[in-house]
């Protein structure tokens, strides 16, 4: 196998991670945020009821 240089190893690392961050990001804004904001949501409704 030839050996590959630093710059393409850079290039892997720079390719895998940014594919990494992107995923991460979409699947916490999708799922754990709108789960939280569906939660705050019940609770101020609850407050807002009691409230009045």
């Amino acid at each position: 196998m030839p050996q590959m240089a630093p710059i393409n190893w850079l290039i892997l690392f720079l390719f895998f991670f940014s594919t990494f961050y992107v995923i991460m990001n979409l699947l916490y804004f999708n799922f754990i945020k709108n789960l939280k904001i569906n939660f705050f949501k019940k609770n101020n409704m609850k407050n807002y009821n009691k409230f009045i």
